[in-house]
């Protein structure tokens, strides 16, 4: 398990895991009993926004039955469906995960990241201290209402495709095809690598 930020800080959204279940999860994460690979975009524009996107890691990671594989760069962004110049610009990042959590309980868990972070739902395109999306799992298509998968924008959102490709250069979407051919059919424009930032791998 990981720490939440620094020493003296906690993650609100974990309670208590018994000794029994963590070393249920970690036994399933080393013999690799039947995990599934998960996407995850991350976005912050309010706040300490490369903190929040760390935090949002970290809890992930803290999560029974959850893995963070990889992080990819931070990439600093315009906001979307909005007026130029209307909300601060974004960081955004993306992870891999491995998890043995069905979509529903992933989606609870990303929620709840959210909400720790005083994430605010009134306004679509509003600004947010921190936005936790599934983009894809395995390879389920899905049009439930309540968790559509893979991510319905994501093949139109280059601060989605463009740090998925860093870490996963031969990435599929699902239904969609690859991510490389997808960055193809989008603009880069307002999408910048902050080269001067990082994001840790939970050890």
């Amino acid at each position: 398990m990981t720490a939440f930020f620094t020493e003296g800080h906690s993650d609100p959204t974990v309670q208590p895991v018994p000794a029994s279940v963590v070393e249920k999860v970690d036994a399933a994460d080393t013999t690799l009993h039947n995990p599934k690979r998960a996407v995850i975009s991350l976005g912050s524009n309010l706040g300490n926004r490369l903190e929040n996107l760390q935090g949002a890691i970290d809890a992930l990671e803290d999560t029974p039955g959850v893995r963070v594989k990889a992080v990819s760069p931070v990439y600093e962004t315009a906001p979307w469906g909005v007026a130029p110049d209307s909300q601060p610009s974004y960081f955004n990042a993306v992870v891999v995960l491995k998890t043995t959590l069905p979509p529903s309980s992933l989606l609870e868990r990303a929620h709840a990241v959210e909400e720790a972070f005083h994430r605010v739902r009134d306004e679509r395109w509003g600004a947010r201290t921190l936005d936790v999306d599934i983009v894809a799992y395995a390879d389920v298509v899905s049009d439930d209402p309540q968790l559509t998968l893979p991510h319905p924008r994501a093949h139109e959102r280059a601060f989605v495709l463009v740090p998925w490709h860093d870490v996963e250069p031969g990435a599929q979407l699902p239904g969609r095809g690859a991510v490389s051919d997808l960055l193809d059919t989008v603009t880069r424009e307002g999408v910048e690598a902050r080269k001067d930032l990082e994001l840790r791998l939970p050890e």
